[in-house]
């Protein structure tokens, strides 16, 4: 298995154009163990530079590794790779039984049949496992397609949309499937434009926008970034409006505002903020119960990336 030291996916000033259009343009990123969200806009190129890292897709420029071998030269690369593409890659008149363990067979699984049981039950598909696919909702043949790329122990995840037409309860399942295999040291890369699903489920992200890589790192570290825009910290104590009025007067607070019982302040300098809390706490007798930034969250770090360009 690839440890953390040795990224399992390398993707070096990659472009894609298809005639005049330009897919994806200079990316550079690399993947390791773990979920890594690749979050964009639809079109926004996330799904070219999937299927350029399976090896479907040849780069324009660039290059593309896993595990140190180039898929597009070596077909041995792929043995370490499962993929779920956003398409209806399925047959529809086999069983979802049928289906994964011709995956299996594919692949040279050794024991098609116990890793088709495997992979079933680790997607909870038991009870529809005899049906034929082409009757499935959305969400089951997802999971149908999660099990075929499962099915020859891959150790490098990739994910195009994965979540599309599955109904709550399937979608906490397969996002818990998906950290499991991250935790257990696989790469797991998953693409989608839905912010809240990527955050629940990646520990690193990578936003795309026109083509571009627009930043990368955890939703706190890319909200860090965000220097030219103050963060929004809730503040809630036994004597809000005393607080709020000893924190119009310092330099940390651009902004104050008293909802009920609790202050929302806008602060260009967070820890600095965090400081005159403490100070002015104790300076008028206030008990602070709670200091949390608001808009620390994947849908406003996105937005910003997004309208910035």
């Amino acid at each position: 298995m690839t440890t953390p030291t040795q990224p399992s996916v390398v993707v070096e000033n990659v472009s894609k154009w298809f005639g005049q259009k330009v897919a994806v343009s200079e990316v550079t990123a690399q993947f390791g163990p773990g979920v890594t969200g690749l979050l964009g806009p639809n079109g926004a190129g996330k799904t070219t530079l999937l299927r350029m890292i399976t090896g479907l897709v040849r780069p324009s420029e660039g290059r593309i590794s896993i595990e140190g071998i180039d898929p597009h030269d070596d077909y041995r690369a792929l043995a370490a790779v499962g993929f779920v593409a956003e398409d209806e890659a399925v047959y529809k008149h086999l069983t979802a039984r049928k289906f994964v363990r011709f995956n299996a067979i594919l692949a040279g699984v050794e024991n098609p049949d116990a890793d088709t049981d495997r992979v079933i039950d680790l997607v909870d598909l038991q009870a529809a496992a005899d049906r034929p696919v082409g009757g499935f909702s959305k969400g089951m043949r997802q999971r149908t397609k999660v099990a075929a790329a499962l099915v020859h122990k891959p150790r490098v995840l990739l994910l195009d949309e994965p979540l599309n037409g599955a109904d709550p309860v399937q979608r906490s399942h397969l996002i818990d499937l998906f950290r499991t295999l991250g935790s257990r040291g696989y790469t797991v890369i998953v693409s989608s434009h839905v912010l809240h699903e990527v955050e629940r489920m990646a520990d690193r992200i990578i936003a795309i926008t026109d083509g571009r890589m627009a930043a990368s790192g955890d939703v706190r570290s890319l909200r860090a970034l965000m220097t030219d825009i103050p963060q929004t910290i809730r503040i809630d104590a036994d004597n809000p409006r005393l607080l709020a009025a000893a924190l119009i007067g310092t330099p940390y607070a651009s902004g104050v505002k008293l909802e009920r019982d609790t202050i929302h302040v806008e602060a260009a300098d967070p820890a600095g903020l965090a400081r005159a809390i403490a100070r002015l706490a104790k300076q008028h007798d206030v008990i602070v119960t709670r200091i949390q930034p608001e808009d620390e969250s994947l849908e406003s770090v996105f937005s910003y990336l997004v309208h910035r360009r």
